[in-house]
């Protein structure tokens, strides 16, 4: 299984349209029912900071999820709202949950 931790901090303007995008990538990522993997998006109290925590079964589905062209759209659009070097990407351990995943 394949753990990853996402971390940035965008700009207060640039907030409501980068909700729309996740919601936008995460209503494509619900329609792939028949791949292993679990997808969250939290805002931290600051309300500028966002947490992506994603669980893949394998590289295959990583790479299949990473590539559905409206998560491509919303990186380059994030990207471009100007992070100012706080995007952060962390391999991380699963150890365990009190939900049946993958």
């Amino acid at each position: 299984m394949i753990s990853v931790k996402v971390s940035y901090t965008v700009k207060p303007e640039y907030v409501q349209q980068n909700k729309q995008n996740i919601n936008n990538f995460l209503s494509d990522f619900k329609k792939q029912k028949t791949l292993n993997f679990l997808y969250n998006v939290y805002l931290q109290e600051d309300k500028v900071t966002f947490i992506h925590i994603s669980m893949y079964e394998n590289e295959e589905v990583q790479n299949q999820i990473l590539n559905i062209p409206s998560f491509i759209q919303f990186q380059k659009e994030r990207d471009k709202s100007g992070l100012n070097d706080s995007h952060k990407i962390e391999y991380i351990e699963f150890i365990g949950s009190s939900l049946n995943l993958l």
